[in-house]
């Protein structure tokens, strides 16, 4: 087993600006036979412009509950999340009109044509009308989805309808972009072209959360890591910072002995 190749990226310099804080981030749940669970359980971390912040973990460690709460789809019961100083529940507009959220399900309309897709994404997210046709144009030339740009969504292929998503996520050009485990069904090669748009979304200066139990994609693509396992970060730091406080390399084994240690 070997490590995907990657280049060397510098970490966000520690002067950039933070764009998303979360202190104490909580969510319980009650089920039947159980009781209270907490999904999420007290977490706390930042992330910065120009940085791609990975949230990995196992199904059901809490990644997409935590998404939801960042972007406003649940509310937390304890705890406090900003983007980019917007409270997620006293300002949950700006929030939403601050944020692209993107994941193997994120949703098109099959009647609606590409670029009506992404013009009722910019305008539902409160981009300035006097820019929505020039963004349109913009991400249609970006994705290469000029050809296919008037056909209904319902007639385009998989890989097509991928880029059509991304492109909806950014729709109204938002600074902070949330991935949840969006190669989730994807081929090999969509899965690629996807992770490319991620490196050039961080080159761009734009702040990625990702979110993945896929090893390879976070050692390729993220800056810093947060191991999360039952609702609780295990560790936080770069990949070298992992490694060196584990004195492992890979990170499916540092991730491994976080939580064997966890478990006791």
């Amino acid at each position: 087993m070997t490590s995907p190749t990657r280049a060397p990226q510098p970490a966000p310099p520690s002067s950039s600006r933070v764009t998303v804080e979360v202190h104490g981030l909580t969510k319980s749940f009650l089920e039947e036979g159980r009781g209270e669970v907490r999904a999420v359980d007290g977490i706390d971390f930042t992330c910065r412009e120009g940085e791609v912040f990975g949230l990995l973990g196992a199904n059901g460690a809490g990644k997409t509950t935590t998404l939801r709460m960042l972007s406003t789809v649940l509310r937390p019961t304890a705890g406090q999340a900003r983007v980019l100083g917007y409270d997620v529940e006293a300002s949950g507009e700006d929030v939403r009109r601050s944020l692209g959220f993107h994941s193997a399900s994120t949703a098109l309309y099959p009647r609606l044509t590409a670029r009506e897709t992404l013009d009722f994404f910019a305008r539902v997210n409160r981009l300035d009308p006097a820019r929505v046709p020039e963004r349109v144009d913009q991400l249609v030339e970006r994705f290469g989805i000029g050809e296919y740009a008037d056909a209904r969504v319902e007639k385009l292929s998989s890989g097509m309808k991928q880029k059509v998503a991304i492109a909806r996520t950014l729709a109204h050009d938002p600074p902070v972009l949330i991935f949840d485990e969006p190669t989730v069904g994807l081929d090999v090669l969509n899965a690629m072209s996807l992770l490319e748009v991620v490196e050039e979304l961080r080159a761009e200066g734009r702040t990625v959360i990702y979110s993945s139990h896929i090893m390879s994609e976070a050692e390729r693509l993220c800056d810093r890591i947060a191991v999360l396992h039952r609702g609780r970060i295990l560790a936080l730091g770069s990949l070298e910072e992992l490694r060196e406080a584990t004195g492992l390399h890979y990170l499916q084994d540092i991730f491994v002995h976080y939580v064997k240690t966890a478990e006791g």
